[in-house]
């Protein structure tokens, strides 16, 4: 089989797996439908390993149309895959995780009556995320960025008959609706101005270009790369959620747990980044959007880890805990240390789909109760979940020689030695996270698995907090949580065996691949930094000593006791004395902070009551002035009632007595000779 062929499998194989358990999963069934999707997945990741060892052995990229759709004025529109060693990464990571989903959908979904659709669903977005990572032109890249967004339209409202659930999809479609508005005038401008589509292409004319301007407004000119730079980035921000258009992702929680490890976790929010990676020879010749990237990244970054304090729902915090990440991701895209943001995707994506996984087997131990206020103890009836768990947040909050520890510690390094405007800020803000970071993911894992045992006593203080968010169809025949006297249990295999997988990398896969991916060759040729402007990957080469040598250096910096600080202070809060994080809430909420966060800093309110609110002001002030009283009344009724009112009178005229006509003839014969008359004097 040549490699053309493979690369077209990769894709294909989930799309297939989708087609026959979406069409025709009613009649074969649920076993048949588990076994093609996860067959074609399964098979999917084995070719992509087998692509990024061929890579990494010394093989050739691949860079070639598949298909060619239409050619419009000289201009091509191609589907065509672009191979090289940060595609066939992402394909990895995207495989690999998508496959621990579908197995683990199994013991998850088990009881579930749209068993069939799920997988198909969960397929269907397998093969949108691998047309996305594999493409080699904006116009694949746009198809596949739009399709992820359908699917996670779908999946999102999965069970579509929870009104929040259909609440969350729409505000997730409406929000990237915004972020992509903001893409497609990007690929626009890039198309006007490079006069093709093909990244090889766009990248080679992109230096000549550096400094051309463009005027959007009159007598303002911008620099083309800058403005083109931004909306590309603000397509990111929709996809990957950043600030301020990262009020969806928490509300997607709404899907089914594996969904939340797939979308929200691994592989889509993590779509802006890679095609921010991906368009590096652009946003290295324009330190504004690179600024502009950055400064967006620390505000995500530190502000949604403070929401994540205060949550109650276990998902909601390591959702939380993925936008603070995604800006983490974000910011070392403005230090122009791509290689970075891509090494802290792929390391995050196993230790935060480990995290929801973790979650989900919870759920399913405390029989769909998410309220971690009614949890506690849970480390001896669920040994696997809290091992793995342990794993996942120590991973999480940089544990050195843990895979999170090498990415994270990076982006911290990376923004310390950027010398752009924004660096301060972002420095502070990445710093300050760390210590945040530690905090709630460590409330959350004491909360969950250690102290007293909480769970199956009245719930008291159950509020609309958990029941807002069940994630369960079950949620109008059963009562939630368990009941008095029961016990959790361990989950099934299926659930605890993608966990341990999902551990494994966790821990050492940040430890093996930081010294190629970041300082080696892994990147080259496909990440292009301009060291003389943005020196930081340059002097992070100088300073590495090795992935022990950093791991041991790291004892003594300042991220390392943050994080320890915030581990200790939550421990000290949760099991010790949790009297004073109650005096600290009654304090916070005394002085309204409480309250802001409670709201989310207001942004779902501005967007309710300004944008959406204004909208349909707006829509019924055309409705009643436009449409009813201008077009109806005036144009169109109002030229009838004209007609009719000539009519009438003309209609006075005709009245069929002849003498009336006789007289009418007259009085216009003495007119007419009046003014002949008169004429003729003057």
């Amino acid at each position: 089989m040549d490699m053309k062929t493979i690369y077209l499998l990769i894709p294909l194989a989930p799309l297939f797996g989708a087609l026959v358990a979406g069409l025709f999963g009613w009649a074969i069934g649920r076993r048949a439908s588990h076994i093609v999707t996860i067959g074609g997945v399964a098979a999917s990741f084995l070719m992509s390993a087998y692509v990024l060892n061929h890579l990494v052995s010394g093989g050739d990229n691949f860079n070639g149309t598949v298909y060619t759709w239409l050619t419009v004025n000289g201009v091509d529109f191609n589907v065509g895959f672009l191979v090289d060693k940060l595609t066939a990464m992402m394909m990895c990571v995207v495989t690999f995780v998508s496959l621990m989903v579908h197995i683990y959908t199994i013991g998850y979904m088990s009881e579930d009556p749209g068993y069939q659709r799920f997988f198909s669903y969960i397929s269907l977005f397998t093969f949108s995320m691998l047309m996305l990572v594999m493409a080699n032109n904006f116009v694949q890249l746009f198809f596949g960025w739009e399709a992820v967004g359908l699917v996670s339209y779908l999946l999102i409202g999965f069970w579509f008959k929870k009104p929040t659930a259909t609440f969350a999809n729409m505000k997730a479609f409406l929000i990237n609706r915004v972020g992509d508005f903001g893409f497609l005038l990007g690929i626009g401008l890039v198309l006007a101005y490079f006069g093709s589509l093909d990244y090889a292409d766009v990248f080679a004319k992109a230096p000549a270009l550096k400094e051309a301007t463009i005027s959007l407004f009159p007598n303002v000119t911008w620099s083309l790369l800058s403005v083109t730079c931004i909306l590309l980035f603000i397509g990111a921000m929709g996809k990957s959620a950043q600030f301020p258009l990262h009020v969806w992702l928490p509300d997607s929680m709404e899907g089914p747990t594996p969904i939340s490890a797939l979308i929200h976790a691994a592989t889509m929010v993590t779509a802006g980044i890679f095609m921010v990676a991906r368009m590096s020879p652009l946003f290295e010749l324009s330190d504004t959007a690179l600024n502009f990237v950055m400064v967006i990244g620390s505000i995500t970054a530190l502000f949604m880890g403070f929401l994540g304090i205060i949550q109650n729902d276990i998902k909601r915090v390591v959702a939380y805990s993925t936008l603070s990440q995604l800006g983490y991701m974000t910011v070392a895209l403005g230090a122009s240390a791509y290689s970075v943001a891509v090494f802290h995707l792929m390391t995050h994506a196993f230790f935060k789909a480990l995290l929801f996984l973790a979650a989900g087997s919870v759920i399913i131990g405390m029989h769909h109760d998410q309220d971690i206020r009614n949890m506690g103890g849970l480390k001896k009836y669920m040994p696997i979940t809290w091992i793995t768990s342990l794993i996942g947040s120590l991973a999480l909050i940089g544990t050195p020689f843990l895979s999170g520890f090498y990415s994270k510690d990076s982006i911290i390094e990376a923004v310390h030695a950027s010398n752009l405007p924004g660096a301060g800020f972002a420095y502070f803000a990445v710093v300050a996270g760390v210590f945040v970071t530690a905090f709630y993911s460590f409330r959350m894992y004491f909360l969950v698995f250690h102290g007293e045992e909480r769970f199956g006593k009245a719930h008291d203080h159950h509020g609309h907090d958990a029941h807002a968010h069940d994630d369960d169809h079950h949620a109008d025949e059963h009562h939630h949580g368990l009941a008095p006297g029961q016990k959790p249990h361990e989950t099934p295999w299926v659930v605890t065996l993608p966990l341990v997988m999902l551990a494994i990398p966790s821990l050492v896969i940040g430890y093996f691949a930081i010294d190629p991916m970041l300082y080696g060759d892994f990147f080259k040729g496909v990440i292009f930094v301009n060291h003389e402007a943005h020196p930081a990957m340059e002097v992070m080469k100088e300073e590495f000593h090795g992935a022990i040598g950093m791991g041991i250096h790291s004892l003594t910096t300042l991220p390392f006791w943050l994080a320890l600080a915030g581990v200790a202070v939550s421990w000290y809060f949760y099991l010790v004395k949790p009297s004073i994080p109650a005096a600290l809430e009654r304090f916070f909420t005394s002085v309204g902070i409480k309250k802001l966060l409670d709201e989310k800093y207001y942004m779902d309110h501005l967007y309710i009551n300004g944008f959406a609110a204004g909208g349909r002001v707006l829509g019924t002030l055309f409705w009643k002035v436009g449409d009813t009283f201008i077009i109806d009344g005036l144009l169109v009724n109002g030229s009838a009632k004209l007609v009719g009112l000539f009519s009438a009178l003309a209609r006075k005229l005709q009245s069929g007595y002849i003498y009336h006509y006789a007289f009418a003839m007259i009085i216009g014969a003495i007119g007419l000779m009046t003014w002949w008359i008169a004429g003729l004097l003057a």
